[in-house]
């Protein structure tokens, strides 16, 4: 079940101290980072360039 308590949340006890608990971890990557990925934007530009392709062969063909 959800704690929806308001306590503050004790630290994990295998977590050294000198480092912060809520330090980013490979996880709590944004946005940015995932469009940073070349296969990501390979994927993105071969959809945009179908689409510029559709809509130039409408404006222009038909």
């Amino acid at each position: 079940m959800l704690d929806t308590s308001r306590d503050p949340v004790p630290a994990p006890a295998d977590v050294p101290p000198d480092v912060p608990v809520d330090a980013p971890g490979e996880e709590a990557r944004g946005c940015l980072y995932a469009l940073s990925q070349p296969p990501l934007m390979i994927f993105l530009g071969v959809i945009g360039c179908l689409l510029l392709v559709a809509a130039v062969h409408d404006l222009f063909v038909l």
